[in-house]
């Protein structure tokens, strides 16, 4: 067999372990990738099309009186912007990228497209190594979702200008400086490039690449077209072995006869034996996605915070401590709307600021001490068993942010009768595949192991899902 002989073999090997697509699946994979290479066009023009209506939906309710508490999303503009936002865009954005990797930074993504035309029009500078610095992703994250909380970024326009807008502009900045043709901000300072980064390991389609077919690969196939494929977010694509990186963009798809889009288990990248353990990612995964996140959708909520504010208010003024009751900090500190009667206090920023870090402290600690215990009975690392709660972190924030989809929906007058049905059932999804998940990093280990690895996977979800049991059936 000759070399053009094993390189069209390879063409119809059938996808990676974990999940034997059909020969269907396949060759449907396979040209829906190479179509998305063809048409690059029109995915540009789709991109183009998302950034007028994300400015649109951005820009023109924080220019418009705040509607009435009556007004529902078909009768105010600003309803409409908010619901789009936060009920439809950011919920589903999470979702999509647990099964189809992250596509929407590729295709979709306003900040994407404007960093890259940026970037093809700017200074083309060298990247610099702070901002190569792997810990961005975490830093970023924690901050724009603690400061989001303080402000209301999910019920007012102006501070969805700031943190949307804010992070929009360093992306077009980042751009300008950096690279050339590149989405420097998307790879190294995105806010959100780590979730989505996270979850898209999990994604049961992504772009294989076979680097013997690579290597391999004849001087007249070098290039599908003639010349090298632009990867913008700067992934060596010969050596990608991780969905993480990858924009699904379609554009490396071909290359070489050894890129290809294909089906795998969604399982796969996680029980790799060469998957690499990475602890910011580890830290963003319990710190921030099964911490902070819950935190923040869960303290508007609680009770126990009712309880805390009276209890601290009362000797505060006991005391004579009366500035941290006062209500004058502007509103891009802290949430202040008086014509909407929510005004918040300097001691109701520090007690949301505290109630969102501790309990990030306390799934944490919880989580640790599960995954150590599991880790020594397994004989595995803890922190690459801490990778099977990523299933029930993916979950966790689709329930989370889709809570506000419920709340603007039951303003319609829409009933959701099943909807605490759904819920439950994607705990109990996210809590089994989070155990699957530990049983196959556990390996060929014996049974007790395997079980132990499971186990303790089991208990480190508890404490979310008990979270979660508070905030939908018991407050």
């Amino acid at each position: 067999m000759n070399m053009n002989d094993l390189t069209q073999a390879n063409d119809i090997a059938p996808t990676e372990t974990g999940m034997h697509a059909g020969g269907w699946m396949r060759r449907f994979a396979e040209r829906l990738g190479l179509a998305m290479r063809r048409h690059r066009a029109l995915i540009i023009g789709a991109q183009w099309g998302v950034v007028l209506c994300y400015l649109a939906l951005l820009l023109v309710p924080a220019a418009l009186d705040l509607p009435d508490e009556h007004a529902g999303i078909l009768q105010s503009f600003t309803r409409f912007a908010q619901f789009m936002f936060w009920g439809i865009w950011w919920p589903f954005v999470i979702l999509s990228t647990m099964l189809l990797g992250r596509l929407w930074c590729g295709v979709m993504c306003p900040e994407g497209a404007l960093t890259e035309w940026a970037s093809g029009r700017g200074l083309g500078r060298r990247i610099p190594d702070w901002v190569k610095w792997s810990g961005w992703p975490f830093v970023a994250f924690i901050s724009t979702t603690l400061y989001g909380q303080l402000v209301s970024v999910y019920e007012y326009p102006k501070p969805a200008v700031i943190i949307l807008g804010g992070s929009t502009l360093a992306a077009a900045g980042a751009g300008l400086l950096y690279g050339r043709n590149k989405r420097v901000w998307c790879r190294y300072l995105c806010p959100v490039s780590g979730v989505f980064g996270l979850l898209a390991k999990l994604a049961p389609l992504h772009y294989r690449v076979d680097q013997w077919a690579w290597d391999a690969a004849p001087p007249g196939r070098r290039t599908s077209r003639g010349h090298a494929v632009n990867c913008a977010p700067l992934i060596d694509i010969r050596r990608m072995r991780s969905a993480s990186p990858c924009h699904m963009c379609g554009r490396c798809a071909g290359e070489r006869n050894a890129v290809r889009l294909a089906f795998r288990s969604p399982n796969s990248e996680l029980l790799k034996a060469e998957a690499p353990t990475r602890r910011w990612e580890v830290a963003l995964l319990v710190f921030g996605l099964l911490g902070i996140a819950l935190g923040a959708f869960q303290w508007s909520a609680s009770p126990w915070l009712v309880t805390l504010k009276q209890a601290t208010g009362a000797w505060l003024v006991e005391h004579d401590a009366l500035w941290l009751l006062q209500d004058n900090a502007p509103w891009w500190i802290l949430t202040h709307y008086p014509q909407k009667n929510e005004v918040f206090t300097w001691l109701d920023g520090g007690l949301i600021f505290a109630y969102i870090v501790l309990t990030a402290l306390a799934v944490t600690t919880w989580c640790a001490a599960w995954l150590s215990a599991g880790g020594w009975l397994a004989r595995v690392s803890p922190w690459r068993l801490a990778y099977a709660l990523l299933p029930l972190a993916g979950l966790s924030t689709f329930l989370g942010l889709s809570a506000l989809t419920a709340t603007l929906l039951r303003a319609q007058g829409l009933g959701l009768p099943w909807l605490n049905n759904v819920r439950g059932t994607a705990l109990v999804i996210g809590v089994a595949w989070t155990a699957w998940l530990a049983v196959g990093i556990a390996g060929e280990r014996t049974v007790t192991r395997r079980l132990a690895a499971a186990t303790t996977a089991i208990g480190a979800s508890s404490i979310v899902v008990w979270l979660w049991i508070e905030m939908f059936y018991l407050w």
